[in-house]
């Protein structure tokens, strides 16, 4: 096994030299941490341990708790001080909660930097340690990194104890575990981000950081996370707030449009068979798949499909450029009534059912045969507006298909869509939601270097209603002429999507 295979295997990336020296410098010099106890819960090749000893006089005592022999042994090797124990265990199953007393202690490390679905061993017993339920369980959302799983472990066991939690992680990991310090009502002094060039010291592209928490003695509950660079730690960049289950980057200038979306965003349609289901049209009835092969296929179930890469005009009805096949209404509804349908599209889907029934999802067992995920009657509205889940800026277009109104456009499971009944609500929502007061909103409550800034917990917090009261039409005329877009909203326009809202409000 090389050693890219080895990074793999255990979510493997051992801190530089350099940059342990630097971490434990910042927490001596910056932060003023004086740690009689050191712990690292994976101490790897020993190098956090050995700047800590280097940088922190006070220690008394320190451990390393690594899985890997090979490690353990070379540490030993290195590091020849006394103070220093190095135990070869696992810390899934280690009681590492052994080692805090009532000295200063600080845990300190670089967690192993992969996912519970990557990592073939060293795993924690199979567990729902988020307690998610539901849809949540079953579709990747319990899916969680193994870092995050370390990191808020260490924090349950340092509950109301003199204990600093100092570790290298995602930038997202971070954010995760400022929700899950709120969401169990967490007791801490502080915490801070201190963001580093992750490419530099590691070689690899995800955004990360040094995550530093002081856990509280005194019943305090900090919920302001400063965030800071790394290479310039005296001048801090932003704040995250982080209470009722949500994150915000604390600006002032910014309205508050927080709150509930009074309709549901709905993400894509999802069907883990792009080979066979995403098609080009190359003349009438005859389309190409993804895999080359060239198909006749009745129309009836063949929707244009905007891809996420392809929100790039506020307005988008025709020239569609790729389609995609839908085989159901709502998710697990029977797929046998396709035989009568489209028998071509039944025979076509049938030649190539191994595809279907190889594909890894769990929400596809015991599911029909062609099963789809994310449809729903909100898939078929003739109207709605979309937004590229990728995107740093958020840009909201508005779909429909002019030329066959009754073949809606679909978005893959990258995207997410509000549905709408008629052109007029659809196009003033459009423009609504690209006015520069929703956009800056917006901007206040993403993460521009999360995978996917905009996601439908992000876009549910939009609350219309406030919208409505806060965002003027001037404005909307205002977005209007910046998207270069014909002079089209009218005050009656906004007044009816205004009444349509303050309807779902209070129906609901």
């Amino acid at each position: 096994m090389n050693g890219n295979e080895l990074k793999k295997e255990f979510g493997d990336y051992q801190t530089p030299d350099y940059f342990a020296e630097t971490v434990c410098n910042l927490l001596r010099d910056k932060l003023h941490i004086t740690p009689e106890v050191i712990i690292e819960p994976t101490s790897g090749l020993g190098n956090f341990l050995y700047a800590s000893l280097k940088s922190f006089q006070s220690i008394k005592q320190a451990y390393g708790l690594e899985i890997n022999a090979e490690y353990c042994e070379a540490c030993r090797k290195r590091i020849l001080d006394e103070r220093l124990k190095i135990i070869n265990d696992n810390f899934f199953s280690y009681q590492i909660e052994q080692h805090i007393g009532e000295e200063e202690t600080l845990f300190i490390g670089n967690p192993p930097w992969a996912t519970n679905s990557e990592l073939n061993f060293n795993l924690p017993e199979k567990e729902n340690f988020k307690r998610l339920s539901g849809t949540d369980a079953i579709t990747g959302a319990s899916n969680f990194d193994i870092c995050e799983y370390i990191i808020l472990k260490l924090i349950e066991k340092s509950i109301n104890k003199k204990v600093a939690i100092a570790m290298l992680c995602k930038t997202s990991v971070a954010r995760n575990v400022l929700l899950e310090l709120d969401r169990n009502d967490t007791c801490i002094d502080s915490v801070k981000m201190y963001n580093f060039n992750s490419s530099k010291v590691f070689g690899i592209s995800a955004p990360a950081c040094l995550l530093f928490i002081k856990m509280s003695t005194a019943n305090a509950k900090c919920r302001d996370c400063g965030v800071y660079d790394i290479d310039n730690p005296d001048v801090i960049k932003g704040h995250i707030v982080f209470e009722n289950g949500r994150l915000s980057n604390s600006k002032e200038d910014v309205v508050d449009l927080e709150g509930t979306c009074s309709i549901e965003w709905r993400q894509g349609v999802k069907h883990d068979c792009a080979g066979v289901m995403e098609l080009e049209k190359k003349g009438d009835n005859c389309y190409r798949n993804k895999n080359k092969e060239e198909i006749e296929l009745e129309e009836t179930l063949v929707f244009p499909l905007m891809k996420s890469s392809s929100f790039k005009t506020p307005i988008i009805c025709s020239e569609f450029k790729k389609f995609v096949i839908v085989t159901q209404k709502k998710a697990r509804e029977e797929t046998d009534y396709i035989k009568q349908l489209a028998p071509k599209t039944w025979e076509y889907l049938c030649d190539r059912k191994a595809l279907f029934d190889s594909r890894k999802s769990s929400i596809y067992k015991g599911a029909p045969a062609f099963s789809m995920f994310g449809v729903g009657d909100y898939s078929y509205a003739e109207y709605k507006v979309g937004i590229s889940g990728f995107y740093k800026k958020p840009l909201f277009s508005l779909l429909y298909n002019e030329d066959r109104i009754e073949q809606p456009i679909m978005v893959d499971d990258t995207s997410y869509f509000l549905s709408f009944d008629n052109y007029s609500d659809a196009y003033t929502c459009m423009l609504l939601l690209n006015s520069s007061r929703v956009q800056e909103f917006l901007l206040s409550i993403s993460f521009q270097d999360a995978k996917r800034p905009y996601t439908k917990k992000v876009l549910q917090r939009l609350d219309f209603t406030k919208c409505i009261e806060l965002i003027t039409f001037e404005e909307l005329v205002n977005a209007e002429k910046e998207l270069n877009l014909p002079e089209t909203i009218t005050e009656d326009m906004y007044a009816k999507f205004g009444n349509y809202i303050i309807g779902l409000k209070n129906a609901g």
